[in-house]
């Protein structure tokens, strides 16, 4: 099968001679649709995380994917798996056995990194952007035929806005901070409406703080005003009940806390690399304000389908670009650097 295969940090080559894998116990073989690309596939392929992400190379990337089975493994066909479903993947496959699993919290699996008990696709363990991808039936979620193929690629992406949101304890009438409006930011806006708040303020500059606009939110350009000051007059003064940072930098993790009103709750989505960042803990203190931080996602993605499907989260209009295989750099290169007002980029191994 042909696939992408990072060979080092900043380097990738498009390989045709690999072995098309095939589904073990409790697995699923599908051959692939669609695979997104977000904000981690980048700093895997820059070598961020070395040693963690992947553990070495080469290594087959991609996480966020849709697809069809084609195989079903040993006892899979017993929980009702079967050939031409179409599926969307997620990242985690826990173990099931420990504590964080056996409560639901398999993100937090306590046998992180030991495979073949736990995987992350696209992480440490083999991932999808390929012809074919092997995946615990733990991962792979059936979708409607309501929803395009290709956008089951948007189901994982979705699902950990939603995530975000129910990890802020978003309640009916809440006033919403998201900051940063790219493709997550923009999607966890929408779960915050669908859980019942009243107003989603959105913060950022550029070409996708206007395509929020456009979508119908409120919006604060940082590069024009004080976000604190402009979220605190949209709010009578008081700020917002929560605020989402899906950024991830110094900036915007300070600005998540600064904008929220006594007692506010901020979940952190954003995975940061720039290192520590300073908190403002008297106000944190002071203020009783509750921070969550967010690990991919738990038990949401069979949530966030049916929103998919209603049109209350909606993932057509921030598919902006599709590339095939072969032009994964230029893919990569797109989503990176925003090219064309690029928001999220589709690269399809089947074209």
């Amino acid at each position: 099968m042909r696939a992408v295969v990072l060979t080092g940090p900043n380097r990738h080559e498009v390989r045709n001679d690999l072995a098309v894998p095939r589904a073990a116990q409790m697995e699923v073989l599908c051959k692939v649709d669609s695979v997104a690309i977000c904000g981690t596939d980048l700093h895997i392929y820059e070598g961020r995380f070395p040693g963690r992400w992947p553990k070495g190379y080469p290594f087959i990337p991609g996480h966020e994917w849709s697809g069809t089975v084609v195989e079903v493994g040993q006892g899979a066909d017993d929980l009702g798996w079967r050939v031409g479903q179409r599926v969307a993947g997620t990242s985690h496959a826990g173990c099931g056995y420990c504590r964080m699993c056996r409560t639901g919290r398999y993100n937090l699996c306590e046998n992180y990194g030991r495979e073949p008990l736990h995987h992350q696709y696209g992480h440490y363990s083999q991932g999808a952007d390929a012809e074919y991808v092997v995946q615990s039936i733990r991962s792979v979620f059936p979708i409607p035929d309501e929803l395009e193929l290709r956008h089951g690629a948007m189901v994982d992406t979705a699902s950990i806005a939603l995530h975000s949101v129910k990890r802020a304890g978003i309640e009916p009438g809440d006033a919403v901070v998201v900051v940063g409006p790219g493709p997550m930011g923009i999607l966890t806006a929408d779960c915050a409406l669908a859980l019942g708040a009243a107003t989603v303020i959105v913060t950022g500059s550029g070409d996708r703080l206007a395509r929020a606009a456009e979508l119908g939110f409120v919006t604060v350009d940082y590069r024009r005003e004080d976000p604190v000051q402009e979220v605190r007059r949209l709010t009578e003064g008081k700020g917002a009940h929560v605020a989402i940072d899906t950024a991830g930098t110094s900036h915007s993790i300070r600005q998540s806390v600064d904008v929220l009103r006594k007692g506010g709750r901020v979940a952190f989505t954003g995975v940061p690399t720039e290192g520590d960042t300073a908190l403002p803990m008297q106000k944190i203190v002071l203020e009783e304000i509750d921070l969550f931080g967010v690990r991919a996602n738990r038990n949401t993605m069979e949530e966030v389908i049916p929103l998919i499907v209603s049109g209350r989260v909606r993932v057509a209009p921030l598919v902006t670009h599709t590339f095939p295989l072969e032009d994964y750099g230029q893919a990569l290169h797109t989503f990176a650097d925003r090219i064309d007002g690029a928001l999220k980029v589709l690269v399809q191994p089947a074209c």
